[in-house]
């Protein structure tokens, strides 16, 4: 083969080469991965801060407050989550768990023949608004041992829904408790405010630097 065909050939070779190299020099600029405005990235599943903030306000709210707007109709349809075990009418039958008629004020453990945990049975006191309401958000937080299975209600209101209705199905229906006052926050300070406070001072003390300069000026007889 003469150098007139090696010639060629290498030339084919070099002209591939830079076909392939523009070709991903273009590629490289029309696919370019485009940057977000937005830096860091989203974790699917977490509420913003401000709905955590919120959150948590409400649950450190006593049930009182709760109570006070409380809907017995609304609790009734709460009580369906606990039909499967509870009945709650005057007389009703226990189930896995006991009948709840006029399960406000009660004591702890008060229906005889009912098979009580001693968890439960050892617990004492009777069942008061708060002391229902941590009971049926979390009955084995409440009351660690005991052989109830409900995983609880969170949201305070749906519980305190819950608790009128119960209230409302006894003979001797209890008064709800007083809504605790909520102490409000001191109102902040504005410049305008501040301003006020320091010229206050200062004015006292041009009032009383004016009698001593005015002293001198009476003549003595």
């Amino acid at each position: 083969m003469d150098s007139y065909e090696w010639n060629k050939i290498i030339g084919w070779v070099l002209a591939a080469a830079i076909a392939v190299l523009g070709l991903s020099i273009l590629t490289g600029f029309v696919y370019a991965p485009g940057h977000s405005e937005t830096k860091g990235y989203v974790v699917e599943g977490v509420e913003v801060e401000a709905d955590a903030g919120a959150g948590a306000a409400e649950a450190v709210q006593p049930i009182a407050a709760f109570l006070a707007t409380a809907n017995p109709a609304k609790g009734e349809a709460q009580f369906k989550k606990c039909a499967a075990c509870h009945t709650v009418n005057k007389g009703g039958a226990n189930g896995q768990g006991p009948n709840l008629y006029g399960i406000l004020g009660a004591k702890v453990a008060h229906l005889p023949g009912f098979g009580y945990s001693d968890a439960v049975k050892n617990h004492g006191g009777n069942w008061g608004w708060d002391e229902l309401s941590h009971w049926v958000e979390s009955p084995r937080k409440y009351i660690p041992g005991n052989k109830m299975s409900f995983a609880g209600i969170s949201k305070p209101q749906d519980r305190a829904d819950l608790l009128v209705y119960l209230n409302s199905q006894s003979d001797s229906p209890l008064p709800l408790p007083a809504v605790p006052a909520v102490a409000e926050a001191p109102a902040a300070e504005t410049p305008a405010d501040a301003a006020a406070t320091d010229a206050a001072p200062a004015a006292g003390e041009q009032a009383a630097a004016a009698p001593a300069e005015a002293a001198p000026a009476e003549a003595t007889h």
